[in-house]
């Protein structure tokens, strides 16, 4: 069941409000703030977002930090992990989940993430939470990376408890966090207009962010219209394949592809057939010529991993999950054999994949070791979760 939230919207404007009419603190005067909140008991009082007004953002962090750390939770971000480290009472605990907190300190950290999302001057991940009945423009959505756009996205609907086994670091991610609730029978019709109009401002922004003319969820919009190889530029082999799949899914074709299944599932639009032996659904003209410019362009890009070498340019924009998924495509294509059930089971759903238990990595060529050795270099600097806002 998902948790009611205890602040309400006029709360958040309000808080803002007081932002624009109150200067922060001074730094020696927010210093002295956060240390009498060391003496507060979290788990038996609550807090009003009035007592946070002229707060500095790093300091609402730490406060959140604090919360945490009475159960020893262990930080990834340098300034809480040090602020933490430096407090005698901090007893680090691997071990930490967020069960350990009870309802009044989840209570208190929802007023503490209101007072930080008011002051954020573009929308960051854990602020999805406070927009559920506002307009969320472009403008306020600024700019972000891969993983950040990716985050922002899921969690529209990750309030409401959907999963993301499919991205298992997406799943791990919203499991961190103290809010999150998973549900296994979440319905996309939970969401209301205003949170599905968010969902596509956000979807748009960061297409737009990535100079692509399409991603995966636009092809509603080339049911009657031609698509282009130019249109086609700077989508992963991933993007292609949920592209070329999404023109029989909008016809509500089943899949086979637990992966591919599931991806549908979640999309709000999507009708699966309710015939007892679904067929392949019948394409207009129009639906197969663009079938057939999406599959050439994947050839395309499938033959130049093994003939030309590739350019950071196509890889940018990434997500490193899948520049990991181009990488093992190239051992892929000559029939390695996956130990990861992740890699296996989607190579495996894939037509022209045979595995070869003879594979080894001779067959590759001297292109095709270079691409690896690049997409590789890419996969260890590019977006992941662990760029996004912990909270």
């Amino acid at each position: 069941m998902l948790r009611k939230f205890r602040l309400a919207l006029p709360g958040f404007v309000f808080f803002a409000l007081l932002l624009v009419f109150q200067p922060p603190l001074a730094r020696a005067q927010a210093d002295d703030w956060l240390a009498k909140w060391e003496s507060f008991d979290f788990a038996k009082n609550t807090i009003q977002l009035a007592e946070l007004e002229g707060a500095y953002e790093d300091n609402l962090k730490m406060l959140r930090g604090i919360i945490f750390g009475r159960h020893g939770r262990i930080f990834k971000d340098p300034d809480i992990k040090k602020y933490l480290a430096e407090r005698p009472w901090f007893k680090p605990n691997p071990g930490f989940q967020n069960s350990m907190l009870n309802e009044i300190e989840r209570q208190n950290l929802d007023v503490i993430r209101e007072a930080e999302a008011a002051q954020h001057e573009y929308v960051q991940p854990g602020d999805l939470r406070f927009y559920r009945d506002r307009i969320i423009t472009e403008e306020k959505l600024g700019e972000h990376t891969g993983g950040e756009w990716r985050v922002l996205s899921a969690e529209v609907e990750a309030i409401y408890g959907r999963r993301f086994d499919d991205e298992p670091w997406l799943q791990k991610y919203f499991e961190e966090r103290y809010w999150y609730i998973s549900d296994q029978n979440y319905d996309p019709k939970l969401l209301s207009e205003t949170e599905r109009r968010n969902l596509q401002t956000i979807l748009a922004a960061h297409k737009k962010q990535r100079r692509v003319a399409l991603s995966p969820g636009d092809m509603e919009l080339f049911q009657d219209h031609p698509l282009t190889e130019e249109m086609l530029h700077g989508l992963s082999l991933h993007e292609l394949r949920l592209l070329r799949n999404e023109v029989y899914a909008r016809r509500g074709m089943h899949f086979g592809p637990p992966w591919l299944d599931q991806h549908f599932q979640f999309q709000p639009w999507y009708v699966p057939s309710e015939e007892e032996k679904p067929k392949t659904p019948e394409l207009s003209p129009i639906e197969k010529q663009n079938v057939e410019t999406i599959v050439k362009y994947e050839r395309k890009l499938h033959d130049q991993l093994a003939t030309k070498l590739i350019t950071r340019t196509v890889l940018e924009g990434m997500f490193r999950e899948d520049a990991r998924k181009l990488r093992n495509e190239i051992y892929a294509r000559h029939g390695k054999v996956f130990k990861e059930k992740e890699l296996r089971n989607y190579f495996s759903s894939l037509e022209w994949y045979t595995p070869d238990p003879k594979y080894t990595e001779a067959a590759l060529t001297g292109i095709e070791r270079k691409n690896a050795a690049t997409i590789l270099a890419y996969e260890r600097k590019a977006d992941s979760v662990n760029d996004a806002i912990e909270g």
